[in-house]
């Protein structure tokens, strides 16, 4: 390990410090000690001391250039020491660069948690003492890149995953100079274990079946089985890409978009009683009682035109929506609907909202995919098992 050696006038150092900024002594303290370091460093590199003649030196000196180094005590200039061939390279900057870092991840998690890049500019400013540009921080981000493609491509057969959840959420992206609407596809699943996992992400056009089939082919690619049971709303697209992809699964169409589907379509007034009568319906804890309290409902208004088009919806997707009653009892509240994933949705919502429009397609997919990435770790995998029919 090189070994620095220091002659320090102590009187000098305590008028310094009696007359002077606290904060300027550290950081001129703090330069003394680096550049006296790379000096060393540098003869060792030469294997030869200033002015001295040694048959093994291996270049020569060739002065100083300046480079800053963020840390966090502030910004500090170094005199960082040259050779003739510049081969020589310092490990000064990638020793203390964990300042650095931890200034970074501290900067990227802020973004991530749904701070603007104006106010992580300001705090930074604040720590440190220096202004750092939104662009500097958007750059930042970058980091992300690895870490959300590793996780994004995880493998996925590795186990099993039953029932797995699809949504697509839309976010505003800036493309050719225009602003325009895309689509955040985000597939989660229950997985034999019992515990809820998120499989993936896309960012593509518009909702249609084959960006759909696109994002399912490519979980498929990460060794995603066909699960038993696929649940989601009722896009056209979405339950065509599930047939192609998807042979053998059964399709959930989600319980709470059903009803509201069917109840948007009631006259306001003079409507209790059917209301009551489809909240009954699906409320039934075995799939007789169901279709009995359905039959029921359809015999007692199929002749009031006024329930006609809700009437319609309700015969009409029936089937698809009590598909999760052919499971077992427990995991039924918790495949009937698309709820748990509606949520999902709305964290990234959160922190989407302070982004407002994205810089491109490939920014939207990395911060959408960190704050995906995180909720997965940080919650989904917390909730380990179904026990008493409920989810931990």
């Amino acid at each position: 390990m090189t070994q620095v050696q220091f002659n320090l006038n102590v009187d000098v150092l305590k008028e310094a410090i009696v007359n002077s900024n606290l904060d300027m002594v550290i950081k001129s303290a703090v330069v003394l000690v680096l550049n006296e370091f790379m000096e060393k460093e540098r003869d060792d590199y030469l294997k030869a001391a200033p002015y001295e003649r040694a048959v093994e030196r291996r270049d020569y000196r060739n002065g100083y250039y300046e480079r800053e180094l963020l840390m966090s005590i502030g910004n500090i200039t170094l005199k960082v020491p040259r050779t003739r061939n510049g081969e020589f390279s310092t490990t000064v900057f990638e020793k203390y660069s964990r300042c650095d870092q931890a200034l970074v991840l501290s900067m990227v998690e802020m973004v991530v948690n749904g701070v603007s890049t104006r106010k992580v500019t300001n705090i930074v400013e604040q720590l440190c003492g220096k202004n750092v540009s939104k662009s500097f921080v958007s750059s930042l981000t970058h980091k992300l890149d690895p870490l959300v493609n590793e996780w994004a491509g995880r493998p996925l057969n590795t186990t099993y995953y039953p029932y797995v959840f699809a949504d697509a959420m839309y976010i505003k992206v800036r493309e050719h100079n225009r602003v325009v609407s895309k689509a955040v596809y985000i597939a989660t699943a229950i997985a034999e274990n019992n515990t809820r996992q998120i499989l993936g992400l896309s960012v593509d056009h518009a909702e249609s079946y084959e960006s759909w089939s696109r994002f399912f082919q490519q979980l498929k690619s990460r060794g995603l089985q066909s699960p038993k049971l696929m649940i989601s709303d009722a896009h056209q697209g979405l339950q065509k890409a599930i047939q192609r992809e998807f042979i053998g699964t059964a399709w959930q169409r989600c319980n709470v978009h059903f009803k509201r589907n069917i109840l948007g379509k009631l006259p306001k007034k003079d409507t209790a009683e059917i209301r009551m009568m489809i909240k009954r319906i699906f409320e039934a804890v075995t799939i007789e009682d169901i279709r009995q309290f359905k039959d029921e409902l359809m015999n007692r208004f199929s002749n009031e035109t006024r329930f006609e088009n809700a009437l319609a919806i309700l015969d009409e997707g029936f089937e698809d929506t009590i598909q999760y009653m052919n499971f077992p009892e427990h995991i039924r509240i918790h495949i009937r609907s698309t709820n748990s994933l509606e949520r999902l949705n709305q964290e990234v919502r959160r922190r989407e909202r302070v982004i407002r429009i994205f810089p491109n397609s490939q920014s939207a997919y990395r911060l959408v995919g960190a704050v995906l990435m995180h909720y997965h770790e940080s919650d989904y995998l917390k909730r380990k098992s179904l026990m008493g029919g409920r989810l931990k």
